[in-house]
């Protein structure tokens, strides 16, 4: 999780908790652009064959369902790869040192349409989706969530988003790292495999949204961006 205190806060009035859950989840999903684009490089020099890829190729698969899939706009795995790689490291830099400027959510969202569209990942799409709408509160009054969470819920969650996040973060990445290399103790058969990434990714999305929503509730009692 990126640290509430390494986001740099110095312009403009924000809600922190939620631009620290907007910055954790960019560098999470920067990273996993930047895995796409390397397995797509390791696949050199080649044509792409179409728009819809396998960022794994056979020759690097580790597990029968272990592809990547990913869309790309330009016909060469190995420029595909680099540009996946280099756009991923742009959406990190921005994510963790940039997420409390204006126009933040916008380029946010830009990038990830940019790595979208350079191999880096297709299922990723919501989580960005999400992580875009929330970005668009960084700057603004969180009033109708102050008046859905009643004061007394409030100061239960408000103490919450940091757990809910640190959960969630760490089952997104356990299904990074399953969809790569496979790896499910006591599993082997890949169905079964895939059916437990899918479970991790689910439940890390749900506890994201938890943490979304303890951390308005968190900015609203730290005096985050009001009306006036």
């Amino acid at each position: 999780m990126i640290s509430e205190n390494t986001i740099n806060t110095r312009q403009g009035n924000v809600n922190r908790a939620i631009q620290t859950i907007v910055a954790t989840l960019g560098v999470i999903f920067g990273i996993g652009g930047m895995s796409h684009g390397f397995f797509e490089a390791l696949q050199g020099n080649t044509a792409t064959n179409g728009y819809v890829i396998d960022a794994i190729g056979e020759a690097n698969r580790m597990w029968l369902h272990g592809n990547e899939p990913a869309f790309t706009i330009i016909p060469n795995f190995l420029i595909t790869g680099i540009a996946a790689m280099l756009v991923g490291v742009a959406v990190i830099i921005w994510s963790a040192g940039f997420m409390y400027k204006k126009y933040a959510s916008l380029i946010f969202l830009s990038l990830f349409i940019l790595l979208f569209l350079v191999g880096g990942g297709i299922a990723q799409i919501i989580f960005f989706m999400i992580g875009w709408a929330m970005s668009l509160r960084i700057h603004k009054p969180l009033n109708w969530w102050r008046k859905v969470l009643p004061v007394g819920t409030r100061r239960f969650l408000s103490k919450l988003w940091r757990p809910f996040l640190i959960v969630s973060s760490l089952f997104i990445l356990i299904t990074l790292q399953i969809a790569i290399f496979g790896f499910v103790p006591g599993v082997s058969n890949p169905d079964s495999i895939s059916t437990v990434m899918v479970s991790t990714l689910g439940v890390g999305l749900l506890f994201l949204i938890l943490a979304f929503i303890s951390g308005c509730a968190h900015d609203i009692d730290k005096g985050g961006v009001t009306n006036g």
